[in-house]
C-alpha cells in the first residue's frame, strides 16, 4: 500500500477538513506510520504504541473540535494497517507499568520489556523520551543533566543518542511552535472582536 493509498483511505474515514495547523502534523503521522507498516523488522510493541498516542495526544492539543480526536486517531491507524483499540489499550497498560518510577527504574523495565531488538524509529525514540521524562528524580534536575540522562538510557538500549537528540529536539520545537501559532490566532481572534464591537 503506497503513501497515497494509505491518504485516500484516511480522507474516506476521516471526511471533514482539517485545519491548517494541524494538518502537516497528520500528514507525517500518516507518512511515518505507512513506512513503519513495510519495514519488514518494525513489530508493534508497547514503546510503540505509547509513542504514537502520546505524542498525538501532544500535538494536536487545541484541535477543534475535539470529538473528531478519537475518530481522527481511528482513521490514521486504519488506513496504515494498525488497530486504534489495541494501540490505545497497550499504550495505556504499559504507562501505568511505568509511572512513580526513577530513571534508573525505568531504564531496568524498558532493558526487561525489550526482549527482541527494537526497531528504531522517531516515535520509539519518543516513547522512551515520554517514559524517562516522566522519572521521579528528572523532575528537580536542570535540562543538561536531564538530557544527559536521557542519552545515557538511549546508549544502553543500543540505539542511536544523536539519532534519538535529533528527534527528540524537532518534537519540543513542533510542540513550541504549535503553541506560538495558537496564541497567535487566538489574539487575531480577540483583535477582530475588538474591531467588531467598535
Amino acid at each position: 500500500m503506497t503513501v497515497s493509498d494509505s491518504k485516500r483511505l484516511f480522507h474516506e474515514k476521516f471526511p471533514y477538513v482539517i485545519p491548517g495547523l494541524y494538518k502537516r502534523i497528520v500528514d507525517e503521522i500518516l507518512v511515518e506510520l505507512n513506512l513503519l507498516n513495510h519495514q519488514n523488522e518494525f513489530t508493534q510493541e508497547y514503546l510503540f504504541c505509547i509513542g504514537l498516542t502520546e505524542t498525538f495526544k501532544e500535538l494536536m492539543k487545541g484541535y477543534q473540535p475535539n470529538k473528531h480526536l478519537d475518530l481522527l486517531f481511528e482513521s490514521l491507524c486504519s488506513s496504515t494497517n494498525f488497530e486504534a483499540k489495541e494501540i490505545n489499550e497497550i499504550s495505556q497498560k504499559s504507562q501505568k507499568e511505568f509511572k512513580n518510577k526513577t530513571s534508573n527504574d525505568i531504564l531496568k523495565l524498558l532493558i526487561e520489556k525489550s526482549n527482541s531488538k527494537l526497531y528504531p524509529s522517531r516515535i520509539l525514540n519518543l516513547a522512551i523520551y515520554i517514559l524517562i521524562s516522566s522519572a521521579q528524580d528528572l523532575k528537580e534536575k536542570e535540562e543538561s543533566g536531564r538530557n544527559k540522562i536521557i542519552s545515557d538510557i538511549f546508549e544502553k538500549l543500543n540505539l542511536s543518542a544523536n539519532k534519538a537528540e535529533k528527534d527528540i529536539g524537532i518534537y519540543k520545537s513542533s510542540i513550541s511552535k504549535m503553541e506560538q501559532a495558537k496564541e497567535l490566532i487566538e489574539e487575531l481572534k480577540t483583535k477582530d472582536k475588538k474591531k467588531e464591537q467598535k
